[in-house]
């Protein structure tokens, strides 16, 4: 019987989610909540869900709070504007940069703010040029959560992964950033590719780019060298909490109230730029999985993994990547990361004397590209979609898959084959 309800309630909260008729942390939090009142799991449990994963959502906190005081400076205006301009307002060349700027920011900061502040200035240099905006926009997108791949803190999917799998920051570098600088080169490529022939502007255009005055998106340069130098040591005890062994949470928080109390910046005004809503969702998605945990379902779903792969640990890994792409494809990929890292889990002892490391990056590619495929497989997806249409360019569900069915098919593949020459 419980396990006829907690599989319809997790459907039913996906149902919500997709059809957009509930707002995600609504559905997340009332299917927990459900979840708990019908008995599948405890207040005791729900708590733990919580606390096993607190250093997830600290670390969004404070790199949320340290984002905000860095773009509160201009600086990512700036930097778009200045890009423009060393290419001369060439458009391939524009989008290569910008694809690659996105991708490096999304890879150091979060994705979704990345994209938030990135794609207006993208669409205003489109205009400017009198270029559809769907190219630019679209290859920032892909640009950002290719990025978000590379690192630990690129993507709240990988930060849970990372806590799921003890995996630090180094790992992330060494296993996922190689394949990442592939797939953001192969995606340049299609661009080029595809768009070569419709991106192209008169010089009188290219001058209206460099006409553009950089400097006056620039509001508070002191601020933005004392925010830059904070925020590169963060980057720094990141890489070394191997040999700190401080925790990330505490690295960043740390580094957050430093730059609070250097920007003047009341702990009232910061959490008014956290994104609650984002942390409510985590939030309830936990405790949704622990939920799913205790009916079994998860387990299920692992056994049969292992019973379809036989024990065969190449198949295993590619079946993990490849079915988790689709899954995140259609639940977002956080949902992907948070349920299928319960299923890693499972399959770990089936393969004893094996590289587990290997099932856990195969996650980190699936769940992470896989999310490119649609609107609703990541926020920065989401994000990008509101943010061109408050710009009067909308983007359909159709239009969206026509380019990124191109994008995800080609970074699987190229993931595919990066892992088995790797680690096989």
């Amino acid at each position: 019987m419980l396990l006829v309800l907690g599989i319809l309630i997790f459907i039913a909260a996906f149902y919500l989610i997709i059809s957009e008729k509930l707002p995600s942390p609504y559905a997340t939090l009332g299917a927990g909540l459900l979840m708990a009142l019908a008995g599948i799991l405890n207040e005791e449990e729900m708590m733990e869900a919580i606390a096993g994963r607190l250093e997830v959502i600290l670390l969004l906190v404070a790199m949320m709070i340290i984002v905000w005081i860095i773009s509160e400076t201009g600086f990512f205006q700036w930097f778009a504007i200045r890009v423009a301009q060393l290419v001369r307002g060439n458009p391939i060349a524009l989008i290569a940069i910008l694809s690659i700027v996105t991708a490096v920011c999304s890879a150091f900061l979060d994705n979704v703010t990345t994209i938030l502040l990135m794609a207006p200035v993208s669409i205003l240099l489109a205009k400017q040029l009198e270029l559809s905006a769907f190219p630019f926009l679209m290859s920032e997108v892909m640009g950002a959560n290719i990025g978000g791949a590379a690192t630990l803190i690129g993507d709240p999917t990988q930060l849970i992964l990372g806590s799921e799998g003890n995996l630090s920051f180094n790992d992330f570098i060494i296993n996922t950033a190689p394949l990442a600088i592939v797939a953001l080169i192969a995606l340049i490529c299609t661009v080029y590719l595809i768009y070569r022939k419709e991106l192209v502007v008169s010089n009188e255009l290219k001058a209206r780019i460099m006409e553009l005055d950089p400097s006056r998106s620039l509001k508070d340069v002191k601020l933005l060298k004392k925010a830059l130098v904070i925020f590169g040591i963060v980057i720094l005890g990141f890489i070394l909490n191997n040999f700190l062994n401080k925790g990330l949470a505490v690295i960043s928080l740390s580094g957050a109230v430093v730059l609070m109390i250097v920007a003047k910046k009341t702990p009232h005004e910061a959490f008014k730029a956290v994104e609650w809503d984002t942390l409510f969702f985590f939030i309830g998605l936990f405790i949704m999985v622990k939920g799913l945990e205790n009916i079994k379902i998860i387990e299920m779903v692992g056994e049969k993994l292992v019973h379809v792969t036989e024990g065969h640990f190449k198949l295993a890994t590619m079946l993990v990547m490849w079915v988790s792409a689709a899954f995140a494809s259609i639940l977002g990929n956080v949902a992907t990361a948070t349920t299928f890292s319960q299923i890693v889990h499972f399959m770990e002892p089936h393969f004893a004397g094996e590289n587990i490391q290997v099932l856990w990056w195969a996650l980190s590619f699936g769940a992470c590209l896989g999310g490119n495929l649609t609107i609703l497989g990541a926020a920065t997806n989401v994000v990008a979609v509101s943010v061109g249409e408050k710009a009067g360019m909308k983007i359909g569900f159709g239009q969206f898959m026509k380019f990124s069915g191109i994008i995800v098919l080609q970074s699987l593949v190229l993931a595919t084959g990066y892992m088995l020459f790797r680690y096989f």
